[in-house]
């Protein structure tokens, strides 16, 4: 008597996933991120994408460097199975930098991803994501529609606050009061 096997799909573990990383049969050059357990291949970096997120991280390392640590392209470790890769964070500062422990949620004071290609990936998977483990903001930055999207007051279910920005707007990150940012200085 033979039972069919029905195939499943393996959840990939941050834990292996990071080993992944250290023995090599990962590198910088696999434009990859784990997500619920998935290894989703990342849209290649244009130059309008690269461009804004140089810019963002600028305008944050000249206003916010000595109250948070800037970290473009980066992981943030989300539990389990989940490992992202946003486009630029600012975390709290820590004397080693992140460089014994990768940034959790806890740690995210602002998570940004820029996005040039459809948003539904970042304001979808990404944002139910981050919200489930409490990243208490993050930004989507809309490259073809020029303008900022953001969302505050994580909850089960994506975030209770979503605002959005043009280019005459300015912006306020809520941990950081003091910092104002013209979103158009964002676009160039």
């Amino acid at each position: 008597m033979s039972t069919a096997f029905t195939p499943t799909r393996t959840r990939i573990s941050t834990d292996r996933y990071q080993k992944m990383v250290a023995t090599g049969v990962l590198t910088k050059y696999d434009r990859v991120e784990l997500i619920e357990g998935e290894m989703l291949d990342m849209a290649p970096m244009g130059t309008r994408h690269s461009g804004i997120t140089s810019r963002l991280n600028e305008l944050f390392v000249l206003a916010a460097s000595r109250s948070a640590t800037i970290v473009g392209g980066g992981p943030v470790n989300l539990g389990e199975f989940s490992e992202p890769q946003p486009d630029l964070m600012l975390l709290k500062r820590r004397a080693d930098f992140y460089i014994d422990k990768i940034a959790e949620a806890a740690d995210v004071l602002l998570l940004i991803e820029v996005s040039d290609s459809p948003l539904s990936f970042d304001q979808s998977v990404k944002l139910n994501l981050y919200a489930r483990y409490g990243v208490s903001e993050y930004w989507v930055v809309d490259v073809e529609g020029k303008r900022l999207l953001t969302y505050r007051e994580p909850a089960v279910k994506g975030y209770s606050r979503k605002d959005e920005f043009t280019a005459a707007d300015t912006v306020t990150p809520q941990a950081f009061p003091d910092i104002k940012i013209l979103v158009g200085e964002i676009f160039g």
